[in-house]
């Protein structure tokens, strides 16, 4: 035990993020130190796999011990050691909040701004930190120049907020949104590019494109749909809010233009706090929605012109990154799909019971949705929790018609198995 917490010290670097006394006993602290040893030990398909080690990872979270709580798309639970950072900060704060607030804690965002950069695998110098993907897209949707005849590409499977923006910039004049329905889940790139091609026009200037569709948890060919539109010189704006710290991927990679993404779904960083990305040469032409005195400038920072906000949980990102670092990218995602895959071939023994995702690691990771025919997807949910106290989340929304169930790293095959009785219980009612 101790030559392996030893090795996590050395080859992690958070000893002060994980440090015994910020857990809730010394004992969850030694199982969560021994079980990052472990994986950091293993390549990402093997520790995928190990149920002990990642039952030991649990300990890290105060989630409830009766609820299961299978609906972490919507936000995840901090890890204690980001809850506990939320507390020194925020107590910190209120000793002299005009003090400790603007002349001390203000003044981490920098060193912030190079670990969020360094995870994401850009500059610094194009990444502000702000409080959702619903801000970072606002000040897309309001803040890019266009014609009066404009028109956008997106989806109705995309986020509600997001459609709304652009459907108010479309009511206000100026823009038309030109629409795709896609038929999920889909296996075909080259069908999902085709789709945004031929909604196409001269007159296009924007595809809006939705890195994971929340609804169902479709993955969709990012890189390949921004690159098709660079090759048209059209702008990709990216909504990143299910894949940052959920998929191995790095933001440079995508080869997008602009991209946004929520810190308090799978980073399980505070909750209301995000991340928005603009490639350099497009800063200076982005109108901030809370603009500084410099709205024209080429600096990022100008995104951040918030006013008065707490920055306790902007500041505990920093832990969150760590806790994510210590467990690695790619060992997250092999976890997650591994996770998605052991209930969803489970229920589908069942012949009633309809699995409606991919079970493909390119086209889906840990979201996954399912329904049992002839019954209400909402009866399904319900009886879930009352019967069960297992909390998923029931979907209705354009052609999607499903439960979605969403684990996270806390979630143990144990766990899973309670859900998988209770869907198969009352799918054989």
């Amino acid at each position: 035990m101790s030559k392996r917490r030893t090795f996590l010290k050395k080859s992690t670097g958070i000893l002060s993020g994980l440090a015994v006394g910020s857990m809730a006993t010394d004992a969850a602290a030694a199982l969560v130190t021994d079980a990052l040893s472990g994986l950091n030990q293993k390549s990402p398909m093997e520790a995928a796999a190990d149920e002990e080690l990642w039952a030991m990872m649990a300990q890290a979270y105060t989630v409830s011990p009766t609820v299961l709580n299978l609906n972490n798309g919507g936000v995840s639970p901090q890890p204690k050691v980001v809850q506990d950072a939320v507390d020194r900060y925020y107590h910190l704060s209120n000793e002299a909040p005009s003090y400790y607030m603007w002349q001390i804690l203000d003044r981490g965002r920098e060193p912030l701004r190079k670990k969020l950069a360094a995870l994401a695998g850009v500059s610094p110098e194009e990444i502000a930190v702000n409080r959702n993907t619903t801000e970072a897209l606002a000040n897309f949707t309001w803040g890019i120049d266009l014609p009066a005849d404009s028109e956008i590409v997106m989806t109705k499977q995309d986020y509600p907020n997001m459609i709304h923006a652009w459907k108010q910039r479309e009511m206000r004049g100026g823009v038309k949104i030109k629409w795709i329905s896609l038929n999920l889940p889909v296996e075909d790139d080259e069908q999902v590019i085709k789709a945004f091609v031929d909604a196409t026009t001269p007159k296009t200037k924007i595809w809006h494109i939705t890195h994971i569709i929340n609804w169902t948890g479709q993955i969709l060919p990012v890189q390949k749909l921004c690159a098709e539109a660079r090759k048209r010189g059209l702008i990709s704006i990216v909504d990143a809010a299910h894949t940052f710290a959920h998929l191995d991927y790095t933001v440079a990679g995508l080869g997008c233009d602009y991209w946004g993404s929520s810190l308090h779904k799978w980073l399980s960083a505070p909750f209301g706090t995000g991340l928005m990305y603009i490639r350099k040469p497009l800063i200076a032409g982005t109108w901030p929605i809370f603009p500084n005195d410099k709205p024209k400038a080429d600096d990022i920072r100008k995104f951040e012109s918030l006013g008065t906000r707490s920055f306790a949980p902007e500041q505990a990102i920093g832990q969150a990154i760590d806790f994510h670092n210590a467990i690695g990218s790619a060992r997250k995602q092999a976890r997650l799909h591994y996770l998605k895959k052991y209930w969803c071939e489970a229920v589908m023994k069942n012949s009633r019971v309809k699995i409606h995702v991919s079970l493909k690691p390119e086209y889906s990771c840990a979201l996954a949705t399912f329904s049992i025919d002839g019954m209400d997807v909402g009866e399904v949910s319900s009886k879930l929790m009352s019967e069960h106290q297992i909390h998923t989340t029931a979907i209705k929304w354009e052609n999607v018609n499903a439960v979605r169930v969403t684990p996270h790293v806390y979630t143990t095959t144990r766990d899973l198995d309670r859900f998988i009785d209770a869907v198969l219980k009352i799918a054989s009612a």
